[in-house]
């Protein structure tokens, strides 16, 4: 299948957990969802023309994510105000919100359904001249996003033992009990679906682990090769 990889990254990222609205926590990485509302931006899609297209791109292709550095987060404190009554202060609200700090991914994107060859082929082409037409942004439009392109290569279906930097799903059991020690394996629960009214829905959440930091997990199950020999767990 035809893929490509991509370096993405920040000062700051904030991929909310729809669970935590009042006080927004953030996904540890990038979501499939929130890479493909990045992908809408870079190449210029509009809201309604991007609400049809969601949950094609959702079904048509797969990403893995691996986390460069260590996982970092930071809340920061705002106080909403009304604003027929600013100094009012019965109508401020204060609020918590969780951001990812120095957000650093490797994340690989790749074809599965040829419906959505236009689009893949329009967005490798803008990442490969370093061109968008909006701002492409880490969740939040005051969390840019950098984006640099890194390769373009094929991926095949393979099955069995494998070993990665980037997430795997809980599902695939870890090779040996050596796979926990030595560093710390994050946990994650990520949306890979949106609809067509912009609701992620519940049942298309799937668990991952993840090493981050550069550090690689050995586990079983089915996965996929690059030709360039990397191993990926896509979704």
């Amino acid at each position: 299948m035809q893929g490509l990889t991509l370096k993405v990254c920040g000062r700051w990222a904030q991929f909310r957990k729809p669970e935590t609205n009042n006080n927004p926590l953030t996904h540890d990485f990038i979501t499939k969802t929130a890479l493909i509302g990045l992908m809408g931006a870079v190449l210029g899609k509009e809201r309604e023309e991007m609400r049809l297209l969601f949950p094609l791109l959702c079904e048509d292709l797969l990403y893995g994510v691996q986390i460069n550095g260590v996982v970092r987060k930071e809340s920061w404190g705002f106080t909403l105000r009304n604003a027929h009554a600013p100094n009012n202060p019965s109508e401020k609200s204060p609020r918590q919100m969780e951001f990812l700090r120095d957000p650093d991914f490797t994340v690989a994107l790749v074809l599965q359904n040829e419906r959505s060859a236009e689009s893949f082929v329009q967005f490798a082409a803008a990442m490969q001249n370093s061109e968008a037409l909006y701002t492409p942004v880490l969740g939040l439009h005051n969390c840019p996003a950098e984006l640099i392109w890194l390769s373009e290569s094929r991926f095949e279906a393979e099955e069995g033992e494998y070993t990665t930097k980037g997430f795997v799903l809980r599902s695939h059991p870890f090779r040996s009990n050596d796979g926990l020690h030595g560093f710390r394996v994050g946990f994650e629960r990520i949306p890979t679906y949106q609809d067509a009214d912009w609701w992620n829905l519940p049942d298309k959440y799937l668990e991952v682990a993840y090493p981050s930091d550069g550090m690689d997990i050995t586990v079983i199950g089915d996965h996929y090769r690059s030709d360039t020999g990397e191993s990926w767990c896509l979704i």
